[in-house]
């Protein structure tokens, strides 16, 4: 703490969420904390894990703690998150599809540019205390189920959980008002750990159940980025449009709109479980858009002025 107080101390602005100036980087230790659990637990189980997938994690990490301290150029970060997104999808098998029609390279350009975009959300909605804690914790939950039910290999299992409970143990200094922020060590490598989790899902066929599971952040990091882009707006420059923002610039409390999101997530689980245990495609569809209604009433609530008593 220390040494973050002194080279990583976020000053807050206009478009902060916090009013002090608050030290970041505790992603250094939920990181560590989840790789070291991850090889202990996979060395003691013999269970295989991507070394590629592992040094990715602490290459964009150490890119992020970089940014922390002095910001990097755009295009520098763009470029170490592609090389991290690429590793990771290079783990993978060559003919492992998530669509097989259309060439593969189509696929795989795809998919790597939804990696960059997701773990560039991650890091956009790490925005206000105990905001990731909400959301990941309850995916890393969700998809630790699906491990359990056999729909995830054990490993990504291993991943998630080593990532939900390093995330538990952070969510104490985290609380509002917080006493540390994750900062880009920490969100940018918590994005890249999940994609990894989701889409190892999706290769196994359950494609719904990787959408559901991240739907807010999904939907919220998205359809903020095509509002800026429409009013011409540096979708990469510091901003509070997001809805969560916006909740709390119209009444919300950070405690109400964390709550809402953690409720949220905890009923996008239980979607994404259900839609693995059902095989009629009518049926995914219906909790994909069940879905889609909760987080679309959700994003309405924190657009509007909440009301007073």
């Amino acid at each position: 703490m220390p040494i973050l107080q002194r080279y990583a101390l976020a000053t807050p602005n206009g478009r902060s969420s916090h009013k002090l100036p608050t030290p970041q980087g505790a992603g250094i230790a939920v990181i560590t904390a989840t790789l070291v659990i991850i090889v202990v637990f996979a060395a003691a189980t013999k269970t295989e894990v991507s070394t590629y997938a592992l040094v990715a994690t602490l290459f964009i990490a150490v890119i992020g703690a970089v940014d922390d301290v002095r910001s990097l150029p755009v295009l520098t970060r763009l470029l170490a998150q592609a090389i991290a997104v690429g590793a990771i999808l290079s783990a993978w098998p060559g003919d492992l599809r998530i669509f097989p029609l259309g060439p593969l390279w189509v696929e795989q350009g795809a998919l790597l540019l939804a990696g960059i975009w997701f773990v560039n959300l991650v890091n956009f909605m790490d925005g206000l205390d105990w905001m990731t804690v909400a959301e990941a914790v309850p995916v890393a939950g969700g998809i630790v189920a699906l491990g359990y039910l056999g729909h995830v290999p054990p490993t990504t299992a291993i991943v998630a959980g080593a990532l939900g409970g390093a995330l538990l143990g952070f969510a104490p200094f985290n609380r509002p008002i917080a006493k540390v922020f994750l900062g880009d060590v920490g969100s940018l490598p918590v994005g890249l750990l999940l994609g990894w989790c989701l889409l190892e899902l999706a290769y196994r066929g359950q494609f719904t159940a990787a959408l559901l599971l991240p739907l807010y952040y999904l939907s919220d990091a998205t359809i903020t980025m095509l509002r800026r882009l429409a009013t011409g707006e540096k979708v990469w420059a510091a901003h509070r449009s997001h809805f969560y923002q916006r909740a709390t610039d119209n009444g919300f409390s950070v405690l109400n709109v964390v709550g809402i999101v953690f409720a949220l997530n905890l009923a996008l689980v239980a979607l994404a479980i259900t839609s693995t245990l059902v095989i009629s495609l009518a049926a995914k569809i219906i909790a994909l858009l069940a879905g889609a209604v909760l987080v679309g009433l959700t994003l309405f609530k924190f657009s509007r002025t909440r009301p007073t008593r």
